[in-house]
C-alpha cells in the first residue's frame, strides 16, 4: 500500500472464494460488513482472484510477473518454485524484476516455521521487554512486527529500483519477520550485542533516560519524556522544586537513571497535587515534553487540531466513502494519492488488462 500511495499500479492476487485472510478478521466491520482490518492496508490496489494450482491461472500470474517492475510474495519458501513463479524462473524472463520475498524466519533452517506477528513478538524478544516488571510478558497493541517488515521491504524495494535505474538489473529483496524485529529493537538490542546486558521489562520506564515514563496526577496519568538536563530543570521549576535540579543525585541524566526510584518518590507527590491537563499545559509552556494518554479517537482529534489532516476519505465504486489514516510521508513534488478504496473480492476469475 505504501508503494501504491506513492503512485505504483498494484495488483493484489487473492484466492478464489475467500481471498486475503484478513478479509475475515473481525469484528469490527464497516456498514457493509467488511472487516476494517483488511481495509487498513489495501487502498489503491486492484484485486484479482487466481488459483495458483490451476495451470491456466499460473500462466496468467506468470504473464503479470513478466511485465511487472516489482513482485511481492509471502508464501512458504520454495512454494512458488513449484508453480513456475520462483525468483530464478521469473528473473530469466524479466531480468529487471525486483522480487521481494517476506517470510517468517528466512529460507534456511526456519523455512518451515509459521510467521505470525504474535509468535515473532514472543520469539524475537519484544514481549520480554514489554509490560510491567512484575507482570506477564505483553505483546504490543498493534501488529508491529508485520508493520516493521513491510516498511523495511518498502525501503529494500525502492533501493533495488534505484539500482535498476542505473543498470537495468533487478534483484531479489528478502525480509523475514524475526530479522525485522531484531532490527527494530535498536538500543535494546545493542545493550546485549555491545554490553552483554539482557534488557528486561520495566513497564513504562526507559532503561537509559529518566524521568521518561508515566506518572499519576490528581485525576489521571501524565507522561514525562524528559530528554536532557535543561528540560529537567524546567520541570523542577514548574513543580516548585528547583532544588532537585541541583541535587547531585539528579543533576545529570546518568545520575537520574541511577536514582530513578528516588526521583519518582520526589516527583509523583508533587504531580498528584494538580490534574493532568493542567500539568500538561504548564509543562508545554515551559518546553518540557509532557502529555496525557490519549485513546485513538483523541489521538486522531489531536492530529486534526494540529493541522495534520490525519484522515482521508476515499470514494467507493458502489457508493459511499471509506475513511482511512493518511499516508504519513509528505512529498512536495509527488505527494501520496488516494485513488481507489480497498477492493471488494471479485466473484470470478478474469483476464487482467494492465
Amino acid at each position: 500500500m505504501m508503494l501504491a500511495d506513492l503512485g505504483a499500479s498494484v495488483i493484489k492476487v487473492e484466492r478464489p472464494g475467500v481471498g486475503d485472510e484478513t478479509r475475515s478478521w473481525g469484528p469490527p466491520y464497516d456498514d457493509r460488513g467488511e472487516a476494517t482490518y483488511f481495509q487498513a492496508v489495501n487502498r489503491n490496489k486492484r484485486s484479482i482472484v487466481l488459483d495458483l494450482k490451476d495451470p491456466a491461472d499460473q500462466a496468467q500470474a506468470r504473464a503479470l510477473a513478466e511485465r511487472a517492475d516489482v513482485l511481492v510474495e509471502n508464501f512458504r519458501p520454495g512454494l512458488l518454485d513449484d508453480f513456475g513463479l520462483g525468483y530464478d524462473a521469473l528473473r530469466a524472463a524479466n531480468p529487471g524484476l525486483v522480487y521481494c520475498s517476506i517470510t517468517g524466519f528466512g529460507r534456511r533452517a526456519g523455512a518451515d516455521l509459521p510467521g505470525y506477528d504474535l509468535l515473532v513478538q514472543a520469539l524475537g524478544g519484544l514481549m520480554s521487554i514489554t509490560g510491567a516488571a512484575d507482570a506477564e510478558p505483553q505483546k504490543v497493541g498493534v501488529a508491529l512486527v508485520d508493520i516493521l517488515a513491510g516498511l523495511f521491504a518498502t525501503t529494500g524495494i525502492l533501493a533495488a529500483l534505484r539500482h535498476r535505474d542505473r543498470g537495468g538489473e533487478g534483484q531479489r529483496v528478502e525480509l523475514n519477520l524475526l530479522s525485522a524485529l531484531l532490527g527494530g529493537l535498536v538500543n535494546q538490542a545493542s545493550s546485549y550485542t555491545i554490553a552483554d546486558v539482557v534488557p528486561a521489562r520495566m513497564g513504562n520506564a526507559h532503561p537509559s533516560i529518566s524521568p521518561y515514563e508515566l506518572y499519576a496526577t490528581a485525576d489521571g496519568h501524565l507522561v514525562l519524556a524528559v530528554g536532557n538536563d535543561r528540560q529537567f530543570a524546567a520541570l523542577c521549576d514548574v513543580l516548585g522544586a528547583g532544588e532537585l535540579a541541583r541535587d547531585p543525585h539528579f543533576d545529570t541524566n546518568p545520575h537520574r537513571v541511577e536514582h530513578r526510584h528516588a526521583l519518582r518518590e520526589q516527583l509523583e507527590p508533587r504531580l498528584r497535587e494538580r490534574p493532568a491537563d493542567e500539568w500538561a499545559e504548564r509543562l508545554r509552556r515551559a518546553r518540557v515534553p509532557a502529555g496525557m494518554v490519549n485513546d485513538i479517537g483523541q489521538a486522531v482529534a489531536l492530529a486534526s487540531e494540529l493541522g495534520l489532516e490525519p484522515v482521508v476519505e476515499i470514494a467507493r465504486e458502489a457508493g459511499g466513502n471509506v475513511r482511512l489514516v493518511r499516508n504519513p510521508i509528505a512529498l512536495s513534488a509527488t505527494p501520496a494519492s488516494y485513488r481507489t478504496a480497498p477492493p471488494t473480492l471479485p466473484n470470478e476469475r478474469q483476464q487482467v488488462e494492465w
